[in-house]
C-alpha cells in the first residue's frame, strides 16, 4: 500500500511532463504553421485556420496532462505558470470562437474566386471558338486551308481538298465544342465547390468543438487561478 501511494506522485510528474513537452510541440508547429503569414488572403486564412484544427488535440491533452493532479506538488514558479496557462485556456477558446465567422467568409470568397477563375477560363476557350467561327465565315479558301493545317497540327483531322466541305466539318465540331465547354465548366465548378464545403464544415465544426473543450478547461482549473 506504501509503495503504491509513494509511486502516485511519480506518475503525476511524468504526465505533467509529457504535458509540458506537448505543449513546446504545439507552439513550434504553431509558428510554422503561420510561416510564412499571408493575412487577407482568403485561401491562406482557411488553410491556417484548418492546419490549426487537425492539430488542437495535441495542445489539449497537453494541457490536460500538465493539469492532472490539481495542486498537489506544485512549486510556487509552477502556481504562476499554471495560472497563464488556465487563461490562456479561455483565451484560445475565444480564438477558436471567432474562427467560425472568418471561416464561412473566406469560403464564400474563394467558392466567388473559383468560380470566376473558372468562367474567365471559358470565356476565353469560348472566344476562341467565336475566332474560328468568324475566320470561317469571311475566309478566303486559302485562309480555310491555313486554319485546316493549324487544326492537323492539333491533332484534328479535316478535309483539305473541298473549302467548302472543310468549312461544313469544323462548322459542325464548334457547336459540340461550346457544349461540352459549358458542361466542363459546371463540373469542375460544382466538384471544387463540393471540396471547399466539405473542408470548411469539418473546420468550421472543429473550431466550435475546440473552443468549447478550451473553455471547460478553463471553468475547471478554477483552481490555478
Amino acid at each position: 500500500m506504501t509503495g503504491t501511494q509513494g509511486e502516485q506522485p511519480f506518475s503525476i510528474y511524468r504526465f505533467r511532463w509529457i504535458g509540458y513537452g506537448l505543449l513546446v510541440l504545439s507552439f513550434f508547429d504553431i509558428i510554422a504553421t503561420f510561416t510564412p503569414p499571408n493575412f487577407l488572403n482568403p485561401v491562406w486564412e482557411l488553410q491556417t485556420i484548418g492546419a490549426l484544427v487537425e492539430r488542437v488535440p495535441v495542445p489539449l491533452l497537453g494541457l490536460a496532462l500538465i493539469f492532472f493532479g490539481e495542486e498537489i506538488d506544485r512549486s510556487n514558479l509552477e502556481d504562476l505558470l499554471l495560472k497563464f496557462l488556465s487563461w490562456l485556456c479561455v483565451l484560445l477558446a475565444l480564438l477558436f470562437l471567432l474562427m467560425i465567422p472568418l471561416g464561412i467568409v473566406n469560403t464564400l470568397k474563394i467558392n466567388n474566386q473559383n468560380n470566376q477563375q473558372i468562367s474567365q477560363q471559358a470565356n476565353q476557350q469560348l472566344s476562341q471558338l467565336k475566332q474560328v467561327e468568324e475566320r470561317l465565315t469571311k475566309g478566303t479558301p486559302e485562309d480555310l486551308k491555313n486554319l485546316a493545317t493549324e487544326l492537323t497540327k492539333l491533332g484534328v483531322q479535316t478535309n483539305t481538298q473541298n473549302p467548302e466541305e472543310l468549312k461544313k466539318q469544323i462548322l459542325s465540331r464548334i457547336d459540340p465544342a461550346k457544349q461540352q465547354l459549358e458542361t466542363q465548366s459546371k463540373a469542375v465548378q460544382s466538384n471544387q465547390r463540393l471540396v471547399l464545403l466539405k473542408n470548411s464544415v469539418k473546420w468550421v465544426l472543429g473550431a466550435l468543438i475546440s473552443s468549447v473543450l478550451f473553455f471547460t478547461i478553463w471553468k475547471g482549473t478554477d483552481w490555478a487561478r
